[in-house]
C-alpha cells in the first residue's frame, strides 16, 4: 500500500512538471484551431465532433484564455486515465495486480509523454476510452449490470471526442460474440441498452452532420489514395517505426510478447484486451495499404497494451521492465527538457517541438504590425495562429469552406479590398512586401512570404477567442 501511495505521488508530481511545461510552450497549431472551435461551442465540427471544444472551454474557465487554459485538462486527463487504466488491470487480473505496473508503463511511452502537454481530440477519446475499459473490467469482476450503462455512458463521450471510438464498440461486439460468456450476455438487453445510450450520446454530433451535408464524416472517411504496394510499404515501415519510438523501443517489445502471451490466460478479461487491440490494429492495418497512418491514430491501442505489458512476462523478459521504464521516462524527460530550453540545436526540420510550438506569439506581432486592413493565410494551421494571438482590432479573414461550418465566424465583404497574404510557400504570383521569420529562441524556424492580396470570394472573418 505504501509503494502505491509513492506511485501515485509520483504521477501527481509528473502531471505538476506537465502543466508547467504546458504553460510555457506557444499553443501548436491545431491546438489553437480548436480553440477557435471553443469560442463557439456547436455539436459537431468540421473535422471532429465537440468534445475537445468543450475541455478547452472548460480549461479556460479556470485557467483563463491562455496557452495553461487551453491546456489544463490534458495533464489532467492523462493523471485521471492513468488511475482508470490502474484500476481497471487490477480488476482484471486480480491474481497478478499489475494495475501500478501499467500505470507507470503507460506514462513513460513517449505518445503519452507529449500528448499529455498539449490538447487534441485524442485527450478525451483516451480518458474515456479508459473510462470505458475501467467500467467493463469492473462488469467483469462484479457482474453488477449498472456497469453496462457506464461502460455505455463512457462510451458516447469517447464517440463525441473522436470517430474512432466507434472501434471500442465493434471490438466489445465482437468479444461478447467470440465466447461463451459473452454470448450469454448479449441474450440479455443490457448490452443493447449501452450500445443505444451511447449512439443517444453521439446524436447531437450526428444531427449536426445531417444538416452541414456530412462534412465531418465526408472528411474522415475519404483518406483514401487507392492501393500502391511501394507505397504501402513506405506507410507501414512509417507506421511501424513510429509506434516504436512512441512506445519506445522496450515498452514496445514488452507490449508485444505481453499481447502475445494473453491468448493463454482463458477469460473474458484476456478476451477483452485481445478484441481491444486487435480490431483497432486490423483497420489501421487495412487503412495503412492505402495512405498514411498518423502516429496518434493508434493511441486507443495504449491502454490494452500497457496492461498486457505489466502481466508478468516471460523469464527472459522480467529483465526488461525497469531498463524499458526508465528509456521511457528518459526519453520523455528530455523532451520536456528541450521544449523548455531549446538547449540541442537541432535542425527545424528534426526538432517538432521548435516546428510546433515555438515563436508563435512572435510572428503574430509582427504581422500585427504591418497594419493592414485584414490578413489571410492560405492554410488553417496559419490562420489559427495569428487568430489566437493576434492582438483585438487584428481582422483574420479565411477564404476555404473549412471555416464556413464553423458558428462564430462572420461573412467578410471584400470586394477588390486589397489585403495581406501571409504564406509558407513561394508563389510565383506573390507580390511580396515583406518577408517574416518565425524563430525558436535565437534559431530560424520557419520563413513566411507576405504577399499582397486581393480577393475573388467573400471570405469568413475568424473568431477570436
Amino acid at each position: 500500500m505504501r509503494a502505491r501511495w509513492l506511485i501515485g505521488g509520483a504521477l501527481a508530481a509528473l502531471t505538476l512538471l506537465r502543466l508547467l511545461v504546458a504553460a510555457r510552450l506557444d499553443l501548436a497549431p491545431d491546438e489553437a484551431y480548436y480553440a477557435l472551435w471553443a469560442a463557439h461551442l456547436q455539436p459537431g465540427y468540421y473535422d471532429h465532433p465537440p468534445m475537445v471544444a468543450l475541455f478547452i472551454r472548460a480549461g479556460e474557465a479556470l485557467g483563463g484564455k491562455t496557452a495553461l487554459g487551453v491546456r489544463l485538462l490534458a495533464p489532467l486527463s492523462a493523471l485521471l486515465g492513468s488511475l482508470l487504466v490502474w484500476d481497471a488491470a487490477d480488476r482484471l487480473f486480480p491474481a497478478q495486480k499489475p494495475g501500478w505496473r501499467a500505470a507507470l508503463l503507460m506514462n513513460a511511452t513517449l505518445l503519452i509523454g507529449a500528448g499529455a502537454i498539449i490538447i487534441t481530440p485524442d485527450t478525451p477519446l483516451l480518458l474515456f476510452w479508459s473510462a470505458a475499459l475501467n467500467a467493463v473490467a469492473r462488469l467483469i469482476q462484479t457482474g453488477r449490470r449498472r456497469w453496462w450503462l457506464a461502460a455505455g455512458l463512457a462510451m458516447g463521450l469517447a464517440l463525441l471526442s473522436k470517430y474512432t471510438a466507434l472501434l471500442f464498440l465493434i471490438a466489445a461486439f465482437f468479444w461478447l460474440l467470440a465466447s461463451p460468456w459473452g454470448r450469454l450476455r448479449l441474450r440479455t438487453p443490457w448490452p443493447w441498452l449501452a450500445a443505444a445510450l451511447a449512439l443517444l450520446l453521439f446524436a447531437p454530433d450526428i444531427a449536426w452532420n445531417a444538416a452541414h451535408h456530412w462534412v465531418s464524416y465526408a472528411k474522415q472517411g475519404g483518406r483514401v489514395d487507392g492501393f500502391k504496394p511501394a507505397r504501402s510499404v513506405q506507410f507501414l515501415t512509417e507506421l511501424l517505426l513510429g509506434q516504436l519510438g512512441l512506445l519506445t523501443p522496450g515498452i514496445f517489445v514488452l507490449a508485444l510478447a505481453g499481447t502475445w502471451r494473453l491468448r493463454h490466460f482463458r477469460s473474458p478479461a484476456a478476451g477483452l484486451l485481445l478484441w481491444l487491440t486487435l480490431i483497432p490494429a486490423a483497420v489501421m492495418f487495412e487503412h495503412v495499404l492505402t495512405g498514411r497512418v498518423q502516429a496518434n491514430w493508434l493511441a486507443i491501442l495504449y491502454p490494452s497494451l500497457v496492461i498486457a505489458a505489466a502481466l508478468p512476462p516471460a523469464p527472459a523478459l522480467r529483465r526488461w521492465f525497469t531498463p524499458a521504464l526508465a528509456l521511457g521516462f528518459g526519453v520523455s524527460g528530455l523532451a520536456y527538457a528541450q521544449a523548455l530550453t531549446l538547449a540541442l540545436p537541432l535542425s527545424p526540420r528534426l526538432d517538432p517541438i521548435a516546428l510546433q510550438l515555438s515563436g508563435w506569439r512572435a510572428l503574430t506581432a509582427e504581422v500585427a504590425a504591418l497594419k493592414a486592413p485584414y490578413i489571410t493565410a492560405d492554410d488553417y494551421a496559419l490562420a489559427s495562429e495569428l487568430a489566437f494571438y493576434g492582438p483585438p482590432g487584428l481582422r483574420i479573414i479565411g477564404f476555404t469552406p473549412r471555416w464556413a461550418d464553423l458558428t462564430g465566424t462572420s461573412p467578410a465583404m471584400l470586394p477588390s479590398t486589397p489585403g495581406l497574404l501571409v504564406t509558407r510557400a513561394h508563389l510565383p504570383s506573390c507580390v511580396l512586401q515583406t518577408t517574416l521569420m518565425r524563430m525558436a529562441g535565437a534559431r530560424a524556424v520557419q520563413p513566411y512570404q507576405v504577399c499582397a492580396f486581393t480577393p475573388r470570394k467573400p471570405g469568413r472573418v475568424l473568431p477570436s477567442p
